[in-house]
């Protein structure tokens, strides 16, 4: 027999029991979709990352309080090590680092902000008039906090959307005063909407100048030191400045971290490959147990027409046409299924973010070949042995089978 009669009888073979063969392909079919889907979501994450940490500004670095080793995490300093940043630790960066726009000094903290009758427990962040630049926020109206405030220790501060909405309403919020703690602030901005960013919710801060945080939480001890520097290609030499900066002015000691965003991103980048990786690797195993079914499916199919295979056989029918034949049949329900995966997995990546807008997809025409090529693979390996059983029958025997 040619290849194209072949065919032609796997397909009228498998076109008999549609039911069975439509089984068959569903493993196959779940499979494929399950490792596209698992590698879009792994790999949409990835971009919304990068987007994300790209909106709250570029070319920036972090410095933070405690030693955290490039291996092995997080390892506290002895306590006779441990030194805060101060106010002054930003002022001295900014003053004496050639590569530095700008260092603004942040305070973070809770407090209960009251208006009238209406209070909430809010985050607090005390930070510069050059913070909200750097991290590319904007006000919807008035304006940001300014350099004499913050050297003045004013107590003026922006709301953020939410804040803004639950203490005035629709009432305009601009000059009224508010308490937070114990003191009156005014109200100088209310922020644009900016929503969630990375687990931060911008519309539901409160800020303040950075002196008047120091005040309000009772310490000059810093959140973090948020740093701008002049471009991308800085970002290495900002780094090694700004450590002997601080070096020198904790009397030697490297007690903080610099990270910048792309350390950031490289750490996430690690754990996301290998969720995805990991993901991936269950999502194939159905796969493999869909090639199981179909091993069973055929040698069922096998044993159901041995009469047929003796048939054939003594009307000249070669162990490789029977070979081929049910090897075939094999490989077209995994194709089939294959396709019908990706079919799937592609109107499920298109809808998800429709439904679940914080969970972006990403279709990879790489997970799409292999995927595919697995799914062939997973044919020919568990129909080998199948077609095989079916080509070795004898015909004299195949045709007194009942």
């Amino acid at each position: 027999m040619d290849i194209i009669e072949i065919i032609k009888v796997s397909k009228d073979s498998l076109m008999s029991n549609r039911v069975r063969s439509f089984l068959t392909m569903l493993g196959v079919i779940i499979g494929v979709a399950a490792v596209i889907l698992l590698v879009s979501i792994g790999e949409g994450a990835r971009t919304y990352i990068h987007r994300e940490l790209g909106n709250l500004g570029t070319n920036i670095l972090i410095v933070v309080p405690g030693k955290t080793s490039a291996k092995g995490g997080f390892h506290p300093p002895e306590a006779s090590t441990i030194r805060k940043l101060i106010y002054d630790d930003a002022l001295l960066i900014k003053r004496r680092s050639k590569h530095v726009d700008d260092a603004v000094p942040v305070m973070l903290g809770s407090a209960m902000v009251k208006y009238l009758n209406q209070s909430r427990d809010n985050s607090i962040v005390g930070s510069t008039e050059t913070y909200f630049s750097i991290r590319n926020l904007k006000v919807d109206s008035g304006r940001f906090i300014t350099g004499s405030e913050v050297d003045a220790k004013r107590k003026v501060c922006v709301l953020g959307r939410t804040v803004k909405k639950d203490l005035f309403g629709d009432k305009n919020a601009l000059g009224a005063l508010v308490s937070i703690g114990d003191s009156k602030y005014r109200v100088v901005g209310v922020m644009e909407k900016k929503g969630v960013t990375l687990g931060i919710d911008f519309d539901d801060i409160v800020f303040i100048p950075t002196t008047a945080a120091q005040e309000l939480f009772d310490t000059d001890r810093l959140f973090n030191i948020t740093i701008k520097v002049k471009s991308a290609n800085e970002l290495h030499e900002a780094t090694e400045e700004i450590k002997q900066i601080l070096i020198k002015r904790h009397a030697g000691k490297e007690d903080f971290t610099v990270m910048s965003q792309d350390e950031m991103l490289g750490v996430m980048n690690k754990i996301l490959n290998i969720m995805t990786a990991v993901l991936a690797g269950i999502a194939a195993i159905s796969l493999v147990v869909g090639g199981i079914g179909i091993m069973n499916i055929m040698l069922v199919s096998v044993r159901e027409r041995t009469r047929e295979i003796g048939i054939r056989k003594a009307l000249g029918a070669k162990n490789s046409d029977i070979l081929l034949q049910f090897l075939v049949e094999s490989m077209t329900l995994s194709l089939i299924g294959g396709t019908g995966g990706i079919l799937f997995a592609g109107a499920v990546s298109f809808v998800i973010p429709y439904f679940i807008e914080f969970l972006p997809t990403q279709l990879e025409l790489w997970s799409i070949v292999l995927a595919f090529l697995f799914s062939a693979a997973v044919g020919i390996f568990f129909g080998v042995y199948p077609a095989r059983k079916a080509s070795l029958y004898d015909p004299i025997t195949a045709l007194r089978y009942e």
